[in-house]
């Protein structure tokens, strides 16, 4: 018997990360959050640009993450660069910490959500690109919808 499909609310998405980066793997990390990061990030106000996880003393943190003020946190509300304690089981984060280590590659936050009603962020093993490897990925990606426009444009004539 399959398993019913899970609730997943997405706040936040960093498209740019798959342009600037190869993503080689992706995890799933839950979030060590306030109570008004919470409400703000249910409102949406998230963003993912520039965000990256790194390890201190055998833990996961996340950088960067903007999480707008909440409107009604009045003296209550958190710093919205704060870093964010990342949550995953401790033989995950040892093997992340070994790929980590190897030469190029960084761990980058590519999207938040919800899952079950919790905060969770995927993120991924990912190798930065090249500015040649940037325009070949866009050279191609023109010649795709070219391609599928002439497709598209045969199918209509007939």
């Amino acid at each position: 018997m399959s398993e019913p499909q899970q609730e997943i609310k997405v706040v936040a998405e960093n498209r740019k990360a798959w342009h600037d980066y190869f993503i080689d793997e992706t995890f799933e990390a839950g979030l060590a959050l306030t109570g008004t990061e919470v409400k703000s990030l249910r409102a949406g106000k998230a963003n993912l640009r520039d965000s990256y996880a790194g390890l201190e003393k055998n833990e996961l943190f996340l950088y960067n993450m903007h999480i707008s003020p909440y409107e009604m946190g009045n003296r209550f509300n958190h710093d919205p660069l704060r870093t964010r304690k990342l949550l995953m089981h401790r033989s995950e984060i040892k093997r992340l910490a070994s790929r980590v280590r190897e030469k190029g590659f960084t761990l980058v936050a590519l999207r938040l959500y919800f899952k079950r009603g919790r905060a969770k962020v995927e993120l991924g093993l990912a190798r930065g690109k090249k500015l040649y490897d940037k325009r070949a990925q866009i050279a191609e990606r023109d010649a795709r919808r070219d391609t599928e426009r002439e497709l598209r444009g045969r199918d209509r004539a007939r």
